[in-house]
């Protein structure tokens, strides 16, 4: 037997002797996500959210991520996010801001998202500008309440 194969076969013996370990089946579940983009003249931002919970008898199991990018072909661009926690560890903020900036063109776009645990939200807002034209808004917005137990 090729040395490859060996260790392959002694990897997998060693695998299929582990005890294995059981997922447990949520009894409330869900996710939201929500994302938006601006874009003007050079400019241009995004940012996106989006959060899980899942509920079981030995408690609760909550994930955030959030992040965004801006562009200016002449001025200037920034994205920043901050994420928030509590110390059990139950409710989740995550908060994302981009922004771009040309002259007085400009585009943003910030997204909020949050879960306690019962209560899932996440929203976004966007907004782009060109002086002298009226500005171009938008909101997009996803919540669920998650049933008790």
């Amino acid at each position: 037997m090729k040395p490859i194969n060996l260790i392959a076969a002694a990897s997998m013996a060693l695998l299929a002797s582990g005890s294995a370990v059981l997922a447990e089946e949520c009894n409330a579940a869900g996710t939201v996500g929500s994302a938006g983009s601006a874009s003007a003249g050079g400019t241009s931002a995004s940012s996106v959210g989006t959060a899980g919970t899942c509920r079981t008898d030995d408690g609760t199991t909550s994930s955030i991520g959030s992040g965004g990018s801006a562009a200016a072909t002449d001025g200037k661009a920034q994205s920043k996010t901050h994420v928030n926690d509590n110390d059990n560890g139950d409710k989740l903020k995550a908060q994302t801001k981009a922004q771009a900036v040309d002259k007085g063109t400009f585009s943003k776009s910030r997204t909020k998202t949050s879960t306690d645990g019962s209560t899932l939200d996440s929203t976004t807002r966007t907004m782009s500008h060109v002086p002298g034209e009226k500005p171009v808004k938008n909101t997009t917005n996803q919540k669920i309440i998650l049933p008790e137990q």
